[in-house]
């Protein structure tokens, strides 16, 4: 099992999710977030004053996936969540040790079918 953590633009949601239940893939966590990367920082005028941003307002998508699903996930978020462009995001991927569906006790890839 793998775990896959996408942090992407909050207007790409929506094309990733009708994406992923596409492709089979229904399950998936969203956490908003904040934070920086290789873009620059930008202005914001707040109440008349300028202001200099630093954090990026960003969507993290979670997905815990069987091994044979990971190319077809990654897939999915790779061709809807990118512009072209610096600040689209990035994928970050992390072997799963294990999974339990709490209410049937039911283990391994059962549990995230």
């Amino acid at each position: 099992m793998k775990k896959v953590e996408a942090i992407i633009k909050p207007s790409k949601v929506s094309a990733i999710q009708a994406g992923l239940k596409e492709a089979d893939i229904p399950c998936f966590t969203v956490i908003p977030v904040k934070g920086s990367g290789l873009q620059k920082s930008y202005s914001e005028k707040y109440r008349g004053t300028e202001r200099t941003m630093v954090l990026q307002t960003r969507v993290m998508i979670m997905c815990i996936i069987s091994d044979e699903n990971l190319d077809k996930c990654v897939d999915v978020i790779l061709e809807h969540a990118s512009d072209g462009v610096v600040g689209d995001g990035k994928i970050f991927i992390y072997d799963v040790q294990d999974a339990i569906r709490i209410s049937t006790k039911v283990r391994g890839n059962e549990a995230i079918r």
